[in-house]
This record gives C-alpha cells, structure tokens and sequence, in this order.
C-alpha cells in the first residue's frame, strides 16, 4: 500500500513538473509571438496612420464648378491618390456648428467657409518632400485659395514610428533572449531533480547517449505542445484584434501567422532541445559523490 501510495505521489510529482514545463514554455512563446506580431505589423500600422493624413484644398468662392470638378477628376485618377472627400461650405458650416454648439452663421449673418476637398494619399508617397510637392503645385492654380496639411502632426508622427521601430527591434531582441534564459531554466530545473534516476542508470553501466535521448525527445515533445498552446493564443488574440481593428487588415496575409508560427516551433524545439540535451550533460559529467 505504501508502494502504491509513493509511486502515485511521483507519478503527480513528475505529472505536475511537465504541466509547470509546458505552461512556461508557453507563456513565454506567446509573448514572443506577440512581439513578432507588432514587429512584423508595425509598418502596416504606420501606413495606417499616414494615410490618415489630409492635405486640404480650398477653393476661392469664384472658383467654377467646371474647375473643381477637372481637379477633382485629375486627383483621383493618380497613383498616389487613396481617396478623397469633397466637402461644401454647407456641409463646413453645418459639422462646424455642430461642433461648437450654436449656429455661428446667425451672428455673422454669412457663410465663411470655402469649398474644400481633404485629399488622402497611399502611404507609401507620403513623405515630406512629396506633400510639399503637391502643396506648392497647387497653390499655383488661381482658382485655389489656400492648402493646407497638418505638418507638425506629419513630423511628430515621423519621428514617432522611427522610434517606435528603433524599440521594437531592441525589445524584440532582447525578449527573446529572456525567452530562451527562461524556457532552458526551466528544463534545467526539472532534469535536475531527476538527478538521482540519471545517476543510477549511470552506474548500472548506461551510456550517456542512451540516457540522454529519452529527456531530449520528451522535452521536445512538451515544447511542441507548449507551442501548439501559444500558437492557439496567437491565432484567438489576432482573429479578435482583426474584428475590432478591421483597418489593420490583420488576417489579409495568412502568410504571416504561418512564418510566425513556423518560427515559434522550430524555434521551440532547438531551445528545448539543446536546453535538455546540456542539462543532461551537466549532470551525468558530474561526479557521483556531488550528488545530493
């Protein structure tokens, strides 16, 4: 009976041992998915964010409808265009009351505001020497009165996603080698309290290849399901992102979940797999009598 009642206890032991393993692992892995995740997307979030950027044309209150119309169709036939959205002083006047809370027209007894057109680009042209560009060519036109682009928002968004990236990439780095610290601590720690199991094989005349490829396997085997569990993770946190964040278009390119997760499991299994094979090492170079 006291047989049973031990060898269940080890049994729970060695059970618990490989679940702490297995969660570990993929803890880890997910937060390095995570990370792989806004590194690999950190482009597509910046292009998000620069197309948002509106150049705002404004049209002089002679300004023919023929005029506003060939410049309107000139604008979206480009490549460098996304989109556009025509806004009349009507429209202008009425979101402008709206936004302060009182119809400004009553007190001044006129409409202000200008015809307009807010002109969006593809990211990839927009830089500051290209909007500059646009600016001042529009500008030359008679019929235009002002344009106008939110520069300093431009340039503090520029210096933003250059750090951004910059840190990214550091953090990304460095996580990764806590991932490894961690995922090849914990193996070291549960080989080694099977130290005494390794040792008596030792000396019943095993030899160290034989006795190292069970724990090799086994710890590849747990870092397989702890990367199938974080993958899972990955795939649930990006399916909900993409439905609250449809813009960042997430789930456009399977592609990318399937390089990111390609790289958690090889990269899984070579850290498990080297991690158990030295921790094994470790203890079968060590000296019978050091064993305690």
């Amino acid at each position: 009976m006291r047989y049973n009642s031990s060898d269940e206890f080890q049994k729970r032991r060695l059970l618990t041992t490989y679940v702490s393993v297995v969660i570990s692992i993929s803890l880890v892995l997910f937060f390095v998915g995570i990370l792989s995740i806004l590194l690999i997307n950190s482009n597509k979030v910046a292009n998000h964010f620069k197309e948002q950027i509106a150049l705002t044309i404004f049209f002089n209150d002679n300004a023919k409808p023929i005029e506003i119309k060939q410049l309107k169709k000139s604008i979206i036939i480009k490549k460098e265009t996304k989109h556009i959205d025509y806004i009349s002083k009507k429209d202008a006047a009425l979101k402008h009351s709206k936004d302060i809370g009182e119809d400004f027209m009553d007190f001044l007894g006129y409409n202000p505001l200008l015809n307009s057109i807010n002109v969006y680009f593809n990211s990839d042209y927009v830089t500051p020497l290209f909007l500059e560009t646009v600016k001042t060519n529009f500008e030359q036109k008679s019929f235009i009165n002002e344009v106008f682009y939110d520069e300093p928002l431009f340039e503090l968004l520029n210096d933003n996603i250059n750090k951004i990236s910059k840190w990214m990439i550091i953090l990304s780095a460095i996580f990764i080698i806590i991932a490894v610290l961690l995922i090849n601590s914990s193996i070291r720690l549960s080989i080694f309290s099977k130290k005494l199991i390794i040792k008596t094989m030792q000396l019943v005349g095993a030899k160290k290849s034989f006795i190292r490829k069970p724990f090799i396997i086994k710890y590849i085997l747990l870092g397989f399901y702890g990367s199938f569990i974080s993958i899972s993770f990955l795939l649930f946190l990006i399916y909900n992102l993409n439905l609250k964040f449809p813009e960042l278009k997430l789930l456009e390119n399977p592609e990318e979940f399937i390089l990111i997760s390609f790289f958690i499991f090889i990269s899984c299994v070579i850290i498990t797999g080297l991690s158990a094979f030295f921790a094994t090492q470790k203890l079968l170079n060590l000296k019978t009598n050091s064993i305690q």
